[in-house]
């Protein structure tokens, strides 16, 4: 006897597929009845942003258009006020045997500093004048120099 050349496996997917299909025409044709044939326009479909960035469903006023010039646009990151670069501080610690030390600025931040870049012999509690700049480990004090 010859073997049928379908197997059961394959009859049962094509059978699965045709259900699917089915199924699908059903929904396509009961989606049609529901909306009654209405399809929505492009004017229903849009979309408008108001003068306070909320979106609505009523396109703007022309009458309250608000014109801006171009060259009053500005394009970039604003300009940072400018700093003393000049600071002050006072020396909170101080390692005579291996020269360095710690200054704290007024703001309370405390910075590193080397007995090379003070210009006096420098002492613990001393309040001092410095500029800032970043070193390799963070922000470091040069030209230290003895306030008053």
């Amino acid at each position: 006897m010859a073997r049928p050349k379908e197997t059961f496996n394959k009859r049962e997917k094509e059978k699965q597929r045709q259900k699917e299909k089915r199924e699908k025409r059903e929904k396509m044709v009961e989606r049609k009845a529901h909306s009654g044939g209405k399809t929505k326009t492009l004017a229903d479909m849009m979309a408008y942003v108001d003068e306070n960035g909320n979106i609505t469903s009523t396109p703007p006023d022309p009458n309250k258009k608000i014109v801006f010039n171009v060259e009053d646009i500005e394009i970039g990151v604003p300009k940072m006020k400018e700093e003393d670069p000049l600071k002050e501080g006072r020396i909170d610690y101080f390692d005579s045997v291996r020269n360095f030390g710690f200054i704290i600025q007024t703001n309370g931040e405390k910075v590193f500093f080397h007995a090379n870049q003070a210009k006096y012999s420098v002492q613990e509690r001393d309040i001092v004048n410095f500029f800032v700049e970043r070193g390799p480990k963070g922000w470091n004090a040069v030209d230290v120099t003895k306030k008053g």
